[in-house]
């Protein structure tokens, strides 16, 4: 039984969804309000843990309150005295100067109230709002924080220098595009280079797509009030978000139940829900057979490469019997990388591809647990995708095994495919496999979900934010990777290190679309391990490969 922390994590949400959410809430009722009370004041502490107060010299300071001036504000909202004639040194006072940015709607009541608490903590706060109505909560705290004396400003120009920013213009379900005076301030505040802190998300993106209005926002941070909304989960939205993170204010499980159901149709990978779908702990009496027996098909003269990356990812997966096809003349150099595997090598056309497949004497395709292909193969190796496609094993198609499958025409040939497909495009692949489906790069949750939908395969999308639909339209996304990844065979990694986990599954009652994350997740946790050590610039992807055996150790431990 997941715990209520554990269940919220994964959420994601649209805005329309949110708001159903909330309206139960209120409609149960939470006042307003209090809601507002309890969700500002968790961003204020979290602001003090990430900007505290510091202390700041008192000489040529401009724009902050106390200096020179008897009973200044101190930490916690206390009273101390400071006398500039009582001190020969240069005076200092505790001080952090912050700009509020505050819109229209209850995003700009956030953070008006926040403005008031950092205020009763000692902080120099200003608040800056080009919007002449607000809704009536907002409308009160600005008033009550103009009693304050907290400084008001319309004109962006005029908003004194700051440490740094909390962005409240907007908050989600923003669709209409930014332009004229909001538009130029908002380009203004991100020209200052200055951290800025975005209350649920960066004003200026789209909820549910990520998608930049005209323009938005370059948060340092961005506290996602609830449950995550979907837009920070797509690629569209990463250069905006700067770190992301959740401000759970608890939300009841049973209204999110009530809105989205028993199971959320978009999910988050956890790394509790990753490591929960692993073939660990194995029983204390098995056999390499009983551990998965995978058949990989990779690898031409011209792509040697693909075919031992494939293997190397394979072969940290824990299978129990790795077999590798590859052309007759690949097999020394891949049985001089992975001698415990079974090198099969085939006859080969005269541009080196795999020209038919030989396997060992009484085996046939029917043998295996799991069939990956495609890295390496080329387009001439067509006849064998064909062959492997008609088969009734659970099969991995990558790369060049997706190029000729797009020619071959993807969702036709799919749909009379009985047994467990997965696909693995990024986003090129994913165009050529699905020309009719939109734009997955506008929209790449619609686009992975209507891929599935279309031809009964769990299709994995690559990207910064990989995203896994299977065809009844549950999405998971992989929160967390790293642009270490970025780099030629990556991919090649994640082909083999997924087959190993899927032949060790396909006996067991896990959902495929579940080991298909924890394969995406295991990967991109090794690529930001590697990439703490090494640099991002220092992550090849043999090197990525030595990382994750490290990796799933280091999360296990």
């Amino acid at each position: 039984m997941q715990n209520r922390q554990e269940q919220i994590s994964q959420v994601v949400v649209t805005a329309g969804q949110m708001r159903d959410i909330e309206e139960r809430i209120f409609a149960a009722g939470m006042p307003v309000a209090a809601l507002m009370e309890k969700v500002a004041g968790l961003i204020a502490r979290r602001i003090q843990e990430i900007y505290p107060l510091f202390e700041r010299g008192g000489a040529g300071v401009q724009g902050c309150r106390g200096a020179g001036v008897q009973g200044s504000r101190g930490v916690g909202g206390e009273i101390t005295s400071s006398s500039p004639s009582s001190s020969s040194s240069p005076l200092l006072f505790s001080s952090s100067r912050v700009g509020i940015l505050v819109g229209p709607g209850h995003n700009g009541g956030d953070a008006l109230v926040v403005a008031r608490e950092l205020y009763f903590r000692g902080y120099e706060v200003w608040i800056y709002s080009p919007f002449s109505k607000f809704k009536e909560l907002t409308s009160q705290h600005l008033q009550y924080v103009r009693s304050l004396g907290i400084p008001y400003y319309q004109d962006i120009e005029q908003l004194p220098d700051c440490d740094f920013l909390v962005d409240g213009l907007f908050g989600f379900g923003l669709e209409r595009t930014l332009t004229d005076s909001i538009a130029a301030a908002i380009n203004q505040l991100n020209e200052w280079d200055k951290p800025i802190i975005s209350i649920d998300l960066p004003s200026g993106l789209h909820t549910d797509t990520g998608e930049v209005l005209g323009t938005a926002i370059r948060a340092t941070h961005t506290f996602c009030l609830g449950l995550w909304k979907l837009g920070l989960l797509q690629d569209q939205a990463l250069d905006y978000l700067g770190k992301a993170e959740l401000i759970d204010f608890d939300i009841p499980l049973a209204d999110v139940q009530a809105v989205l159901g028993d199971t959320p149709k978009i999910k988050r990978i956890t790394p509790a829900t990753a490591l929960a779908t692993l073939p660990l702990p194995r029983p204390p009496v098995t056999h390499k057979y009983k551990e998965g027996h995978l058949l990989l098909i990779c690898g031409s003269r011209r792509y040697a490469g693909g075919a031992i990356l494939t293997a190397l990812g394979a072969r940290s997966s824990g299978v129990g019997m790795l077999s590798i096809a590859v052309p007759e003349s690949l097999k020394p150099l891949l049985v001089s990388h992975l001698p415990e595997a079974l090198i099969v090598g085939c006859p080969e056309t005269e541009t080196g591809a795999i020209a038919q497949l030989q396997l060992p004497e009484k085996t046939d395709l029917s043998s295996f647990n799991a069939i990956a292909i495609g890295p390496g193969l080329t387009k001439d190796a067509t006849a064998i995708v064909q062959e492997v496609i008609a088969s009734d094993r659970p099969l991995i198609i990558d790369a060049d095994g997706l190029n000729i499958l797009a020619q071959m025409g993807t969702i036709p040939t799919l749909q009379k495919r009985q047994a467990t497909t997965i696909l693995t495009p990024h986003t090129g692949e994913f165009q050529r496999l699905f020309p009719d489906i939109a734009d997955p790069k506008l929209d790449r949750v619609k686009a992975v979900r209507e891929a599935a939908a279309q031809t009964g395969a769990v299709v994995l999308l690559k990207g910064a934010r990989t995203a896994i639909a299977n065809p009844q339209g549950l999405v998971w996304i992989n929160p967390e990777s790293t642009p270490a990844l970025a780099r030629g065979g990556s991919g090649d990694v994640l082909t083999g290190l997924l087959g190993g986990l899927l032949a060790q599954v396909v006996t067991k009652q896990i959902a495929v679309e579940n080991i298909v994350a924890t394969a995406a997740w295991w990967h991109s946790q090794a690529g930001i391990l590697a990439a703490e050590e090494r640099t991002e610039l220092g992550v090849d992807a043999f090197t990525l490969t030595q990382y994750l055996k490290s990796s799933i150790l280091f999360i296990k431990l």
